[in-house]
């Protein structure tokens, strides 16, 4: 799940796209094959592509409730089914994007395809727990493959040149894929015959037209050689890094938490069996958060750092609240300002991180960002899982709740006590969403 497209460019210089692992100025498109008149459609599919393998992974979020059924597994084994997925999701993404550089967009996301489409047949043909962790671990690679060389291809396609349209597109695309999935697959497993197969069938589908967007991009030539490389961050932007590093961990938290086991709190609350409500409470926690980094764009980092985190706070409080009161319309309210809080706290620190960055170190320092970021997705999780197997689910989610809650307002304090000591990070300028 890449939503790294929000983040700034640097001050006083040209703005431009970084994605984790891509180095788009070691890449040399190839004149003959540049975007010009074809450039506009290319630029489309291949948002297309970005748009549905995010889709295609986030289509199991209102499912696992069958699957802890039919197969008998606990709350436990979702997280680590998810985790598992993040877990070769991170070295995927540091590796694909300078490879891709090296290679060519075509030679990586070529096959990052075929895998997504293969974990869509194994999600279809499940006939038990240890296919759901192949089939995650199949999308986990696909994705951290494809992510960082689609995003950098949406950069070089934009037909005018336009980044911050690219970098707009990007995170459009990255949030309507993260929200759609549950969705898509909560209305089909609902209201459509074989619900946990047919979701899978139609993002096979939807994975051709990827294919042929993929196929069609433009031949590129590098002029560096490949070589793995491990994520650094520079001795004099450590402080930056860690406070901000800290907020994104924990707004991905609560990511990781709706993308797992708030569909079956939202059932436990409501006494509904109805797949689709668990899956727009995601959708909805994923739209308020890009509205919220939409508005918030080009306000301070700090600011948006230190009004974000009590938002998120506040929703978790609400999040704990609502299950203890069983209110569906405390539940409603908790979504929608988590959701606001966690896109505010993201933006605030990625824009930090993006801006502390020396020039010629933005992808080892972005790379290291998101692999706090996935550690965030993937890791609290577990232990919300291992909870819920021992005290049941509404309690696991109102003590990891409340803990989030408390640690996000320590983390403000942290916040609060930097600003004083150091100066402030700029705003993001108004002419990139990079």
């Amino acid at each position: 799940m890449p939503l790294e497209r929000s983040a700034a460019a640097p001050r006083g210089r040209p703005p431009h796209h970084y994605s984790p692992g891509a180095r788009p100025s070691a890449l040399n498109t190839d004149p003959d094959t540049k975007t010009a008149p074809a450039g506009r459609w290319r630029f489309w599919a291949a948002a297309y592509a970005l748009l549905i393998l995010l889709t295609g992974t986030n289509l199991p979020t209102p499912l696992y409730r069958g699957y802890e059924a039919e197969y008998g597994f606990s709350p436990l084994m979702v997280t680590l089914i998810f985790a598992a997925y993040v877990a070769v999701l991170i070295p995927s993404l540091l590796v694909a994007g300078t490879l891709s550089d090296a290679v060519g967009r075509r030679s990586v996301l070529l096959p990052a395809v075929a895998l997504a489409a293969l974990g869509s047949l194994v999600f279809a043909l499940a006939a038990g727990t240890e296919w759901l962790f192949a089939a995650r671990i199949l999308q986990g690679l696909a994705l951290g493959a494809a992510s960082g060389p689609l995003t950098a291809a949406l950069t070089e396609l934009e037909p005018s040149g336009n980044r911050r349209k690219a970098a707009l597109v990007s995170t459009v695309a990255s949030v309507g894929g993260l929200g759609l999935g549950p969705v898509l697959a909560g209305v089909l497993a609902q209201y459509a015959p074989a619900p946990h197969v047919l979701p899978f069938v139609v993002e096979f589908v939807l994975l051709a037209p990827a294919m042929a967007a993929v196929i069609t991009l433009p031949s590129t030539r590098s002029r560096t050689r490949w070589r793995p490389r491990r994520p650094e961050i520079p001795a004099d932007m450590r402080a930056v890094f860690a406070t901000s590093g800290t907020a994104s961990f924990l707004a991905f938290a609560v990511i990781g938490l709706f993308l797992t086991l708030v569909p079956t709190y939202v059932a436990t609350l409501s006494g509904s069996t109805n797949l689709l409500l668990g899956g727009a409470a995601v959708a909805l926690m994923l739209l308020c958060s890009a509205l919220a980094q939409l508005l918030g764009y080009g306000r301070p980092a700090r600011a948006l750092e230190m009004v974000g985190l009590p938002l998120l706070a506040t929703g978790l409080v609400l999040l704990a609240l609502a299950g203890a009161l069983s209110s569906l319309i405390l539940l409603l309210a908790a979504t929608v300002i988590a959701g606001t809080g966690q896109g505010l706290a993201f933006l605030g620190g990625l824009t930090a991180v993006n801006q502390a960055a020396p020039a010629d170190r933005h992808a080892d320092v972005l790379s290291s960002f998101y692999v706090i970021i996935y550690l965030g997705v993937g890791l609290p999780v577990i232990g919300v899982g291992f909870l819920a197997t021992v005290a049941g689910l509404l309690a696991a989610v109102q003590y990891f709740a409340g803990f989030a809650a408390l640690l996000c307002l320590v983390m403000l304090l942290v916040l609060a006590r930097a600003r004083r000591s150091i100066s402030p990070i700029p705003s993001a300028p108004n002419t990139s969403t990079d």
